[in-house]
């Protein structure tokens, strides 16, 4: 653990990541293998907590669209969060890696209540967290909250679980000659408007200089080169 850059790490996970190919729904075998991911992870000695989303399972957008007020649309994605944080619960749990969820909304009979100094106790003794709820209050993404528990547990880094092994200019899905970044400032995150994180996420980690690392989860080596040193994704610092 000693050669190790990033000894404690928060992990953001989109709510997509949980639902596969479709990015909807919760595909089990998907969710596997990001257990199996976090299990190679613990294994190296990291300290890992994790906040998912929930867009495989409700995107606000749809009922704002629609007129649904906008507090409700937000606490129903909390609840979307809870049900993918236990479901990678679940599956640590399967492969022998302690885990806790912890929720910022009460919901005592499946999580835990939101306690920071437990949480970090959780960390220190080698147990996952996966924080669900986001921050307990509408207005603010998962993003933003990924930014806040990173700060609270004193994290090394923010890092942002993606399928593309970086920032790009644009998207590389649809321009071949898209530029990855291999480093950027915050500012230059907000300047450019790039879809990293929302700008709240990327001003709070900036105020308090907690590095964001942007990687590609599904990339088997990836999340392992990072943790060792080694220079991969896109660095926000």
């Amino acid at each position: 653990m000693a050669n190790l850059k990033y000894k404690r790490i928060l992990l953001k996970l989109s709510g997509e990541a949980m639902g596969g190919e479709s990015g909807f729904g919760i595909n089990v075998s998907e969710v596997e293998q990001i257990a199996g991911r976090l299990k190679d992870v613990v294994n190296m000695g990291v300290e890992v907590a994790v906040v998912i989303g929930a867009g495989n399972i409700w995107r606000g957008s749809q009922g704002l669209e629609r007129g649904m007020d906008r507090a409700t649309a937000d606490y129903m994605g909390m609840l979307g969060t809870m049900m993918n944080a236990l479901a990678l619960m679940d599956a640590l749990e399967r492969q022998d890696i302690p885990t806790r969820v912890m929720s910022a909304i009460e919901m005592r009979a499946i999580a835990e209540p939101y306690i920071r100094r437990r949480a970090i106790r959780h960390l220190e003794k080698g147990r996952v967290v996966i924080f669900g709820a986001g921050t307990g209050n509408p207005f603010f993404s998962t993003d933003t909250a990924a930014a806040l528990r990173a700060t609270e547990m004193d994290a090394d880094v923010v890092i942002k679980a993606t399928k593309v092994d970086g920032v790009y200019d644009s998207d590389p899905k649809k321009n071949p000659n898209a530029v990855k970044f291999d480093s950027l400032s915050y500012i230059d995150v907000l300047n450019l408007g790039l879809k990293v994180m929302d700008s709240t996420a990327i001003t709070h980690c900036m105020e308090n200089h907690m590095p964001l690392l942007v990687l590609n989860l599904w990339d088997q080596e990836a999340l392992a080169m990072a943790l060792n040193g080694e220079k991969i994704g896109t660095l926000v610092s």
